[in-house]
């Protein structure tokens, strides 16, 4: 079997509150919390576990996605007046030029997590 991802800790002020908002952001379902996490499952292999702690650290996670997935999150980014941007160090420049590839943006939740999505067109 090849090594693959099953999940990671995501950690959060409010453990259901910050995985809605990726889910809504990224359109994934979210089905609410299972014991101490809140799940959101991102694929067929890979589910983040959001765990509300005292103080977050903020993680930066990168996605691949396709140029219509991207098309839709950014569309959603937009109409929530979310901002993105296509820098780490400036994550709300609107921009959507990324260095390593053909559209990139990030934005970041309110525990400091910062969202990566990389499209190839």
């Amino acid at each position: 079997m090849p090594i693959s991802l099953n999940h990671t800790i995501v950690e959060a002020h409010d453990n259901g509150r910050e995985a809605r908002f990726f889910a809504d952001i990224m359109g994934l379902n979210y089905a609410g919390p299972e014991r101490h996490f809140a799940p959101v499952r991102v694929n067929g292999s890979l589910t983040l576990d959001f765990l509300t702690v005292d103080r977050p650290t903020g993680h930066h996670l990168a996605f691949d996605v396709d140029p219509t997935t991207f098309d839709a999150v950014l569309g959603r980014l937009r109409s929530a007046s979310i901002p993105y941007g296509n820098d780490p160090r400036t994550p709300d420049n609107g921009r959507t030029d990324h260095p390593l590839c053909a559209r990139g943006l990030y934005f970041t939740d309110e525990a400091g997590n910062l969202y990566e999505l990389m499209s190839p067109a």
